[in-house]
C-alpha cells in the first residue's frame, strides 16, 4: 500500500527518535563549544611572551632567559647555557651564579 506524501506528516514521531534528534543536536552544540574553547586556549597560550626579566637587571651579554623566579629578597634567571643567575632584588646586582648540571 503507498501513502501520499501528505498522509506521512500525520504519523506521530516515536518518542525513541524524539530523544535521539534531541540527544544529537545538544551532543553537536557540545562538541562545538569544546573545539571553540580550545582554538581560545590555544590562542591564549601562544600570545605569552615569554619571561618577563624586570626592568632594572642587567643580564650577561649572548644569554637569553628561560625563566625567572622572583623570592624574597631576589630574583632568579635561568638562562638557555644552563646557568642560573641569582641577582638582589633591590640594587639588580647580581649576587651568585650557578651552573646547573645533568645527571
Amino acid at each position: 500500500m503507498n501513502m501520499a506524501p501528505d498522509e506521512h506528516d500525520d504519523l506521530p514521531e516515536p518518542s525513541n527518535l524524539r530523544f535521539l534528534r534531541v540527544l544529537v543536536t545538544v551532543l553537536t552544540g557540545v562538541m562545538i563549544g569544546g573545539v571553540i574553547l580550545i582554538i581560545v586556549l590555544i590562542v591564549i597560550r601562544f600570545r605569552d611572551p615569554g619571561p618577563q626579566v624586570p626592568e632594572d637587571l642587567t643580564l650577561p651579554a649572548d644569554v637569553t632567559p628561560q625563566a625567572v623566579t622572583f623570592g624574597t629578597g631576589w630574583v632568579a634567571v635561568v638562562t638557555d647555557d644552563d646557568r642560573i643567575l641569582i641577582f638582589d632584588r633591590v640594587t639588580g646586582r647580581m649576587t651568585q651564579e650557578v651552573a646547573v648540571t645533568g645527571n
